[in-house]
């Protein structure tokens, strides 16, 4: 699905399949959110019908870290910008529903949920724990223990898995059209 799509779309559909990010969640994204390697961002907030509100749980406000394939993309896509990244000409919110006629005219039926979905079924195979699994999808969370609460400031540990897991499909192009290209090599 990458190959069809360009610029700004491809780079939306990279980071909520990478992330398993809600459309909302990804729609509200700020330069500001991720770290200087855009290894790490942080979900702040969210978008609906083009308006900016507060995320839709408390659990959605969370750490997520990226595979470093996909930072690479992101920080080219974010270099020289400020403010929200996926926005139209005229520099306004984007909407949801214009998102996916997009996706649909890329030939993808269905919607972002699938997304993921996908980013579960690609953490899951690859063995990441599931308090991991749902503090990066902002799901609630099971706290039993003491470690599992840490989870969220354990950011080696989380590196760690995130590169395991990998992003489950290959970038291609994508990668090769910022100034540091993502070595094949790198791509899972």
């Amino acid at each position: 699905m990458l190959t069809t799509l360009k610029g700004r779309d491809a780079v939306l559909v990279a980071l909520v399949a990478g992330t398993g990010l809600r459309i909302g969640e990804a729609l509200a994204i700020r330069t500001d959110d991720f770290d200087p390697l855009c290894r790490l961002l942080q979900v702040r907030r969210s978008v609906w019908r083009r308006r900016e509100q507060a995320p839709k749980t408390l659990n959605a406000i969370r750490p997520v870290d990226i595979p470093e394939s996909l930072a690479q993309v992101l920080c080219g896509y974010i270099k020289g910008r400020k403010g929200h990244l996926f926005t139209t000409r005229a520099g306004r919110l984007l909407d949801s529903r214009n998102v996916l006629d997009v996706l649909q005219r890329a030939g993808r039926q269905g919607g972002y949920h699938a997304f993921r979905r996908f980013r579960f079924a690609v953490l899951r195979k690859a063995g990441v724990p599931d308090d991991l699994i749902k503090l990066w999808l902002g799901h609630s969370q099971n706290f039993i223990d003491l470690y599992a609460a840490q989870l969220r400031y354990d950011e080696t540990y989380r590196r760690e898995w995130c590169e395991k897991a990998g992003l489950g499909f290959e970038l291609g192009e994508l990668g090769y059209k910022w100034e540091a290209p993502i070595r094949p090599s790198l791509v899972a």
